[in-house]
């Protein structure tokens, strides 16, 4: 099983699609089982976001690492007061 944001995201629909599957509808504990268990995961995955924008990482195996900016880009904006 992957273990990375695109899973959940794979996860998270194919529930979505059992629970409106008109022949055999998931449970609903079970769909709530799972969107609790998302929950987590998306909590934790802002946590790793806080802690890439603090130490200047550019991504987490969960999140997957993100490209290099272009050359003179940094990622932040700066504001001017005039």
């Amino acid at each position: 099983m992957n273990n990375d944001i695109e899973a959940l995201r794979g996860h998270l629909f194919a529930t979505l699609a059992a629970l409106q599957d008109k022949n055999n509808p998931m449970d609903i504990e079970r769909a709530k089982a799972v969107s609790d268990v998302a929950q987590v995961i998306i909590n934790t995955a802002k946590v790793e976001v806080e802690h890439a924008k603090v130490t200047g990482s550019k991504g987490s195996a969960f999140l997957g690492n993100q490209p290099a900016l272009p050359p003179g880009i940094t990622g932040t904006t700066v504001h001017r007061i005039t």
